[in-house]
């Protein structure tokens, strides 16, 4: 367990309130973004299913003044994955999004790399072990 630093708590809990708007458009209305965006409605509502869960689990680690370390490093890895996978996502052709699709992809794949950035970075401010 560590002391979360300030910075920590607050790039958490930024990441799960825009991690949950996104999780929330994506599932009740992937039809009408897929046709905004360019791309595939499954992909869109699976990914915010997948984002509910996510937005639980940081949303509760941002809560706590005291937690568990290795959750908030899976955190800090995700987001630097997923803003890698973004980029491979366009880069790979396996989708077609049309120029709005590829600049919202490329905006959230900055904006979760800024993520994993300033949680490191307050991972790293954190104060040492404490009690269980």
């Amino acid at each position: 367990m560590i002391h979360s630093s300030q910075l920590l708590r607050r790039a958490l809990l930024a990441d799960a309130v825009f991690s949950g708007v996104s999780a929330i458009a994506m599932v009740l209305d992937a039809g009408a973004l897929a046709s905004l965006l360019g791309l595939p409605e499954a992909l869109l509502r699976e990914t915010g299913l997948f984002l509910i869960a996510y937005t639980a689990l940081v949303g509760w680690l941002g809560a706590r003044t005291s937690l568990p370390k290795g959750p908030v490093i899976l955190v800090v890895a995700g987001n630097a994955a997923w803003t890698l996978a973004s980029i491979a996502l366009l880069l790979s052709g396996a989708v077609s999004p049309n120029l709005f699709g590829t600049i919202v992809i490329l905006a959230q794949a900055i904006a979760t790399g800024v993520f994993a950035e300033l949680q490191y970075v307050g991972l790293r401010r954190s104060g040492e072990a404490v009690a269980a």
